[in-house]
């Protein structure tokens, strides 16, 4: 993945933020709202596109774009830079490869500790029952 070139291919909208924030909310469009077309980007390779489609294809639209939005600041500057931190950190856990998992055997302790609770447990039902004279 190239940054330099993956930034050069976002774009950005400013919306009007919701929710409280009384006059400032009403007049300012301080939202930023990232779009990146998956499809189209020069930035990634092809291994990398279908990594990133599928790890990430509830947040991809049917066009390929992928759409990110901020209004966590009241500056649209820092909801810019937020959105796009968001953005390089989706798309790093995207390409992470995950180790495979390494089958174990259960440990003898923990098969006899089980064996031991199954047991007990036998034990104290056994005292439930009346005394068979």
């Amino acid at each position: 993945m190239n940054a330099d070139i993956l930034r050069s291919e976002l774009q950005f909208k400013a919306v009007r933020s919701s929710g409280a924030g009384g006059q400032n909310v009403n007049k300012v469009a301080s939202k930023a709202v990232l779009s990146w077309d998956v499809n189209a980007s020069q930035a990634i390779t092809a291994e990398e596109r279908e990594r990133i489609l599928d790890k990430l294809a509830s947040r991809i639209s049917n066009e390929g774009v992928l759409q990110i939005s901020s209004e966590a600041d009241r500056s649209q500057l820092k909801n810019r830079t937020n959105a796009e931190k968001k953005l390089f950190r989706l798309v790093a856990q995207a390409l992470e490869i995950a180790k495979p998992r390494k089958a174990t055997a259960i440990p003898f302790s923990v098969k006899m500790e089980r064996l031991a609770n199954k047991k007990s447990k036998s034990e104290i039902k056994q005292n439930r029952r009346k005394p068979n004279f």
